[in-house]
Parts: structure tokens; sequence; C-alpha cells
């Protein structure tokens, strides 16, 4: 019976510290990928700083020292403000 009890704990423990953070920085990553507009300032995974100058369904259109790039959304990471700001 202990063990059926450790087991359970283990497995609350496990959930509450790296399932239910993990899903909700998604969550947010998710929204934040969302509510992208022209005019801010991002920074994707390869680690591209630019300025967003359009954004359709999927992918966006990030203008960097004059270059003109597309991305999918899902290589946005970031916001150059928050980057920033920590």
């Amino acid at each position: 019976m202990q063990q059926m009890v450790m087991i359970g704990l283990m497995i609350v423990v496990f959930y509450f510290f790296m399932i239910r953070p993990q899903t909700k920085k998604q969550k947010e990553l998710k929204k934040f990928r969302e509510t992208l507009k022209a005019g801010d300032k991002v920074v994707t995974i390869g680690g591209v700083h630019g300025k967003i100058l359009e954004v359709n369904d999927s992918t966006v259109l990030v203008n960097s020292e004059g270059s003109k790039i597309r991305f999918e959304k899902s290589a946005i990471a970031s916001s150059s403000e928050d980057q920033l700001m920590a």
C-alpha cells in the first residue's frame, strides 16, 4: 500500500513541477503568436531580430536591416521588447 501512495505522490509532484508549467508556457506562446501585428519587433528562434511588416494566416514578413524575410509564425520566439526588459 505504501508503494502505491509513493508512486501516486511522485506522479502528482511530476505533474505540478514538469507538465503543468510546460503547458502554461505553450499556451502563452500560442497566444503571443496569434496577437502578432505589423510594427511589432520580434526575435526568431534562429536569432534574427526584426520588425514585422506583414502578418498572414501562418507566416509573417520581417524586415531586418533592409532585408525582408518571410517566416512561419512558429519560428517567432519572442518580442524584442521582452528581450530588453529581461
